[in-house]
């Protein structure tokens, strides 16, 4: 069966290498994926996660901390996993102190989950501009996350999972959490945009 050189083999951009077909003047580019790093028992590949996402319970204690207060701490978590992304967790806002979680101006959208709107974080002087985000209608599929919000852990003072410090994911754009039950190579640092 010969290949359909007319069908895109890569979307969106980030690292790709052109091919050429014979007698083909167009470009076909096929996207390059890093190697997964191993793991040890115990341990999450991030390679290993599906796409489209998926929304699973899970049994952890999350605590997040604003200028040296405590912002929530809860049980109540569930968590996306999506290739190439560490977790992104997601809490009630009913869990949160009240008063921490202030709407902000803003939008995006995700092909997945839907549209999203975004909050500030606030505890006393401190404030952590849109630090936190929310899906107020998900896509189907995604329903479970309706009420909660997930935080950019480089936006705020601290986040554990089990007492544990999270990392956050690279770049600034993504908001995933990296603890050490967790290996990437993750998407979000340079040259990972097409991954």
């Amino acid at each position: 069966m010969q290949a359909d050189y007319r069908r895109p083999v890569a979307e969106g951009g980030g690292s790709v290498n052109p091919v050429s077909v014979p007698g083909d003047r167009r470009i076909v580019t096929r996207m390059t994926h890093p190697t997964p790093l191993p793991t040890v028992p115990g341990q999450e590949s991030v390679w290993d996660y599906p796409r489209p996402p998926r929304v699973e319970a899970v049994d952890a204690r999350v605590s997040i901390a604003l200028g040296g207060a405590p912002i929530v701490d809860t049980r109540d978590v569930l968590r996306v996993l999506e290739t190439s992304h560490p977790p992104v967790y997601y809490l009630l806002i009913d869990d949160f102190v009240p008063g921490t979680v202030v709407p902000a101006a803003g939008s995006s959208f995700c092909e997945f989950k839907g549209s999203a709107r975004y909050y500030d974080l606030v505890a006393g002087p401190h404030r952590a501009v849109h630090a936190a985000w929310e899906y107020p209608s998900p896509s189907p599929g995604f329903e479970e996350l309706s009420g909660r919000i997930a935080v950019y852990a480089g936006l705020v003072e601290a986040c554990t999972v089990d007492g544990e410090p999270v990392e956050p994911q690279p770049g600034g754009f993504y908001g995933g959490w990296i603890t050490s039950n967790v290996v990437g190579p993750f998407k979000g640092g340079p040259g990972s945009f097409g991954w």
